[in-house]
This record gives structure tokens, sequence and C-alpha cells, in this order.
């Protein structure tokens, strides 16, 4: 064997202990794999006293991450800080400049600054690698990067955060409203004390933006992401899915079409004969669709210590074996200039739940409105009648466009016998 590949890491919370428990625990695998020892000798963390659950004598300790960036004796960089600026991008930025190469789990960091990322490792010549940045242990991206380098892909869809995929699950299961699934899921630790990025979907979008400028060779583009969260789905919607014979999930899907590419995040109504349909708890899912190889089904845990770490090491051992992959599957030349399509362009079929207060005429009115707006109905469900004058009604669209559903939608909350706004959820055939 050649000499270590000595590595130095920025951050030492949960996957930076991870990494290094996968690289003690698995140390003869890993060397026979990487063709040599790969060794960390390097850690840049803000309390030196903490305990890891490793031992970490004799490494060299750094206050500063981006000083630790200059490390002569480091081969690689990897950083898990996180975050979109501040120090993972300072570090990042300073390791590529210095000519080391790059391991990150950021996924923020890749969706914001991916693209001048990787004009900068392209300059230096080494290697930017992030296969723990989406969807954790399960390996998306040398999936679409490299083995199925020859379809051209035509759609990814995923279960991207399973904050919400778990959330979403026990509400089906246990028949619960979303607030009090969210209280537990953050007593458990499934979900933050501050559970935005999770809930509302940026978490996903970040990781849909890389996927996205993957599967069809093109520059990161997170801002063209159209972007939902879960807050607003309830029980009964939950329920009615089913009786429908959908279940639902929050899903990023990022499809190419001959006006450019569309990419979004939000609830969606899947089939239940969708595999799909069947990822539950924490549990992640990446379906990706190309012109030869058909549809290809990953799936497994999206977070946490091991499943992330087992990634990180991943791209290490690519490192030591001298493989190198353009950031973004191609040169910066060879990049695609498609352009990206508007939400409002979207086509598709839709779930509208109303609270509407129960006399004549409420129905004629909303479905004159839908009418005139092109909008043609499937099916409509109404329960029983209210004693305090209120009822829910539920209806599912054929096909329609996005723009004319939102317009529709407008002047369906505007009726004053429409008692609080309306519910919709995209129904996706996949």
């Amino acid at each position: 064997m050649t000499a270590p590949l000595s590595v130095a890491i920025a951050g030492l919370g949960t996957v930076g202990a991870g990494v290094l428990t996968v690289l003690l625990q698995n140390a003869e695998l890993i060397a026979a794999r990487a063709g040599r020892p790969i060794v960390v000798t390097a850690v840049a963390a803000r309390n030196r006293s903490r305990d890891r659950g490793v031992p970490l004598d004799g490494l060299r300790w750094y206050d500063d991450p981006v000083a630790m960036a200059g490390d002569a004796k480091a081969d690689v960089v990897v950083e898990l800080i996180g975050g979109s600026d501040g120090p993972a991008r300072a570090l990042v930025e300073a390791a590529l400049e210095g000519g080391k190469p790059v391991v990150t789990a950021n996924k923020a960091l890749l969706a914001l600054r991916g693209a001048d990322l990787a004009r900068r490792a392209e300059a230096a010549g080494v290697v930017l690698a992030y296969e723990a940045a989406v969807a954790g242990g399960i390996p998306a991206i040398k999936a679409l990067r490299e083995g199925l380098a020859a379809n051209r892909i035509s759609r990814v869809t995923g279960i991207l955060n399973g904050t919400c995929n778990y959330i979403l699950t026990c509400m089906r299961e246990q028949k619960r409203e979303f607030g009090d699934v969210l209280a537990e899921a953050q007593k458990l630790g499934y979900a933050e004390a501050d559970p935005s990025f999770d809930i509302d979907g940026v978490d996903a979008a970040h990781k849909l933006a890389i996927l996205a400028a993957l599967a069809f060779g093109r520059p990161v583009e997170f801002g063209a992401v159209h972007v939902e969260g879960i807050r607003n789905i309830t029980a009964t919607d939950i329920a009615l899915a089913e009786e429908l014979g959908y279940r639902i999930k929050l899903l990023g899907i990022a499809e190419a079409g001959e006006a450019g590419v569309a990419a979004r995040v939000h609830p969606c109504m899947v089939p239940v004969s969708h595999p799909i349909a069947v990822v539950d708890g924490v549990y992640n899912a990446v379906v990706a669709e190309g012109d030869f190889v058909g549809r290809v089904v990953l799936e497994g845990r999206g977070a946490g210590a091991g499943p992330t770490a087992s990634a990180v090491v991943a791209d290490l051992i690519d490192i030591a074996r001298g493989r190198q992959t353009p950031v973004w599957g191609a040169g910066s030349a060879a990049l695609s200039s498609e352009p990206s399509r508007p939400m409002d362009s979207h086509q598709g079929a839709y779930y509208l739940r109303l609270m509407v207060l129960d006399r004549p005429g409420v129905i004629a009115d909303v479905t004159g409105i839908l009418r005139d707006h092109g909008v043609s109905l499937e099916s409509m469900i109404q329960r029983g009648r209210s004693a305090v004058g209120a009822v829910p009604v539920v209806l599912t669209t054929h096909d329609c466009g996005e723009a004319a559903m939102r317009d529709a939608l407008r002047r369906i909350a505007a009726l004053d016998a429409v008692l609080e706004p309306p519910a919709l959820i995209r129904i996706e055939t996949l």
C-alpha cells in the first residue's frame, strides 16, 4: 500500500464523530478498498473537552477551520460544519484555492454556492465531493452522476426529508394532527427545536436543486425551485387521501420538458401502488427515470451519524483511489443552459378541500368558478349535514394548468360561504 490519505475534519458533531467511528471500526476494510489507509490527522471544533465517544488523542486541533485548510500535512479537507455562508463557505473556498480536495455533507452550501464552488474546484483541478449532502446513506449522487451517466434523465423524484416523512407517516398510522406529531418528533429528536427548514420544505429544496443539476447536466439553481411545506396538511386530508387511493408525501420533483426544467417541492398525493408511497418513517427515497435504464428506485436512511458518515467515507475512498469526476457530472463548458420552467406552467390534477357553509347553491358557485377557469372535476366528497352550519367539501380535478387553478382558488376563497382558505394538494401519478 502507498502512504495513508491524511484527512482534516472541520466539525465534530454527530456526523463528524460518525466519520471517525467508521474510519476506526472499518479501518482494514476501508484500506483494502481505498488502496491505502485513510487516517484523520487534524480537526477543527469549538469544544476540545467534549466527549464525542471516539478517541481524539494525537490529532492536531484548530480553533479556526480556515486555518486548518492550510495544514500542509492534510491531503483532504472534510467540511461538516453546515450553513451556506460563514466558516463552512470560507473553509471550502480556502481549501479549493489551496489545491486540496474537499468532501462536504453541506446541502445548503452546494444548493446556494455550488456553481461558484464547482468553478473553483475545476480551476484548481481538485475534487469537490458531496455524496453525503443528499439522502444520507443512499448513494443518490453516485447513481445519477456515474451509474446512470449513459442515460438521458427525464425525471427525478425524491422523499428527501426524513422529518416530514416521519410526521406524515405518524399522522396516517395514528390518525393524529400535524402539531401533535411535530411536538412528539421534537421530543424524540427527529425534529429540530426550530423545525422550519424541514417542515417548510427548504431542506428538501436544497437537496432537489443538487439532484436537478446532476440529472440534467446544468448549473445548480436553487432560486428556480418552487417550495411548499407540510404545515397545512390535516388528519382529514390524510384520511381522504387513503380513501381516494393515495398517500400524502412531501416530494421533490425535477423534470425536463421541451420548455425547460421544472423543479418543485410540495406535498403530493401519490398512488398507493407507486414504490415511493410505501417509504415510511424517517426513510428517504430517490427515483430516477432514464431513457435506457427505465425507473431506478433507491431507498434508505436519509440522515443520522452512521448513514451520513458512510457517504462521507465513500467519497474519501474515491479520492484515495484517484477517482475524479466533475462536480456536476460534466465540465463547466459542457453544462446545459436549458431554462427553468416556472411553477405556473405546471399541468396536473388537484385535490381541493373547502370548509363551506351548509346551504343551497354553495357547491354550484364553487363549480361555476372552476368551470370558468377551465377546470374539470373528477370527483366530489361531501359528508352529511352540519349542526353548526359548516361542512368540509373535497373536490378532485382532471389535469389542468397551475395558473388557472390558482386564479380559481382566489375567487373561491373570496366567496362569503367559504369559511377558511382552500387547501390544495397536487395529485402526482408519477
